[in-house]
């Protein structure tokens, strides 16, 4: 079985890696992580390290601009044979070239039921701030414009009284983990690129 070949953008902890790590310990799982990229030193490049994946990190002060930066990525990735690139918990907004060359292969996970609390990577405290009964997770496609690709699937989760920011945060994460991991094998099975 030829598995989808798939790139991981990260900035932190890496739970979501983790979670498509596991997942790939299934031989009939359809998909691999093969690359790992950071535009930070982070405890997700130690999961990769662990797990054989190849990573790099790519800060922004070692290149010109972004758009150095972000081409130095597509390179690295295509070098891997990269078929997907799947942002998980990455902090900046990939550069139009990015989008561009990967087009219709990029899919983002979002901590809220988009298009709510969009554009932001503090979404879990603008939720328990509004006031919101539910709020959830959201893996869309990454367009040029931010947070507002194609919706593949949502998850929702209820907002407790006696939440906090970390407790809801959590709780939104173990949902993002099992949501990723059925998204990445539905998508190993159609033809990509996805519409945009």
């Amino acid at each position: 079985m030829s598995r989808l070949r798939v790139g991981v953008l990260v900035s932190g902890r890496g739970s979501n890696l983790q979670a498509l790590i596991e997942a790939a310990k299934d031989p009939l799982y359809p998909a691999r992580v093969v690359m790992v990229c950071a535009n930070r030193e982070c405890p997700a490049l130690e999961i990769a390290k662990k797990a054989g994946i190849s990573r790099q990190v790519f800060r922004l002060a070692a290149f010109p601009d972004r758009k150095a930066r972000d081409w130095e990525m597509v390179r690295k990735l295509r070098q891997h044979g990269v078929e997907l690139v799947v942002c998980a918990g990455y902090d900046a907004i990939l550069e139009r070239a990015f989008t561009r060359e990967f087009e219709g292969r990029v899919i983002n996970i979002h901590p809220s039921l988009l298009p709510e609390f969009a554009g932001t990577m503090d979404a879990v405290r603008m939720a328990l701030n509004a006031g919101v009964a539910e709020t959830g997770c959201t893996i869309h496609v990454v367009t040029k414009d931010v947070d507002q690709g194609p919706i593949l699937a949502q998850r929702r989760v209820e907002v407790r009284p006696d939440d906090t920011v970390e407790s809801l945060r959590e709780r939104i994460q173990a949902e993002e983990h099992g949501l990723l991991t059925e998204v990445v094998r539905r998508l190993a099975g159609q033809p990509l690129p996805l519409p945009s």
